[in-house]
């Protein structure tokens, strides 16, 4: 069993004096039984967050920043679905319908959670946004209403930021970084004013709800070759999106009650495994970092340091 936790820690006052009042055991325990990895490196500017490309690499998908193909794996599993028989070739990104609020000196996703949309509002965007893409080279499928599939060339080497990095947050540091050039940048303003009269719009406002305003751009890449990468998966993969929510909202009195069920559920049975000698890794994510920690072979002396070794502390997911 392979446990990803993404959220694992935050640098934020708040969730450092939340986990410090939360009592996690099982974690302690597998902390104490398990062996360190090598961390996987990175900032919280990085596109890509630590745990996707974590779940990137149990995938076998490239993991450059910004260009973790996402949707390009998702089209693969799914080439009847999106009437493409062609799925696992070109370059692939998700486009999700977002509202955008201008404040005084910044501007902001509404987050932690997109717009709610129908699947016919949705769709309804989808098809006007997508007959005015086409002059570009680009083809539009609708996949869920929160994002659809967005492909052609104009994507290719365009790296893009993870929602989990922007829900909620300040954009313009993220739009900078975005890059995608003036060709992007173009299209992406024409397609805002699509929105801005689009009747789903009226609509919306009428009912009191977030008018769609803007799309955002992610999950963009290419897969590497057609054979090693459909219907790729890892069986023994378990990523657990309990904190996830509350993370990103930084409600951290939840996040904390998230991680305590987690901890007495998800990282029990790894605990329970570990103990009865079958293999186990755990995958602990913050903003900046992400540890693997891996079931050492047994020996004398680690099973006398589990037995009688001092009480476990959780202070490596500071460095996370």
């Amino acid at each position: 069993m392979h446990l990803l936790i993404p959220h694992a820690y935050g640098h934020d006052d708040e969730c450092r004096q939340a986990f410090h009042h939360i009592a996690l055991p099982a974690l302690r325990q597998l902390l104490a039984r398990l062996r360190p990895e090598p961390a996987d490196e990175g900032d919280e500017w990085t596109l890509s967050p630590p745990h996707e490309r974590a779940q990137a690499r149990s995938l076998g998908l490239p993991i450059a920043d910004g260009l973790i193909p996402w949707a390009a794996w998702r089209a693969a599993q799914a080439p009847a679905h999106l009437g493409a028989a062609d799925a696992c070739n070109g370059v692939w990104g998700y486009l999700s319908p977002c509202h955008w609020q201008v404040g005084m000196d910044h501007l902001t996703m509404s987050g932690p959670y997109l717009p709610e949309l129908s699947e016919a509002e949705s769709r309804a965007l989808l098809d006007t946004l997508a007959a005015f893409m086409q002059q570009d080279g680009i083809t539009l499928h609708f996949d869920r209403p929160d994002h659809w599939l967005v492909r052609g060339e104009l994507l290719r080497d365009l790296p893009s930021a993870s929602l989990d990095r922007v829900l909620g947050q300040n954009l313009a540091p993220w739009i900078t970084r975005q890059g995608g050039g003036a060709p992007w940048r173009r299209l992406h303003s024409e397609l805002q004013m699509l929105l801005y009269a689009h009747p789903v719009n009226d609509q919306r406002e009428a009912r009191g709800q977030p008018t769609i305003n803007s799309v955002w751009l992610h999950g963009t890449g290419s897969l590497p070759d057609r054979a090693g990468h459909v219907m790729q998966t890892d069986p023994t993969l378990t990523v657990a999106e309990q904190l996830r929510d509350s993370a990103v909202a930084q409600d951290w009195p939840a996040w904390g009650c998230a991680w305590q069920a987690m901890d007495a559920t998800l990282c029990a049975d790894l605990l329970a495994q570990v103990k009865h000698g079958a293999p186990g890794r755990l995958t602990l994510c913050g903003q900046r970092r992400a540890v693997a920690w891996v079931a050492p072979p047994p020996s004398l002396a680690q099973r006398i340091k589990t037995l009688f070794g001092g009480a476990p502390d959780l202070r490596p997911l500071e460095q996370l």
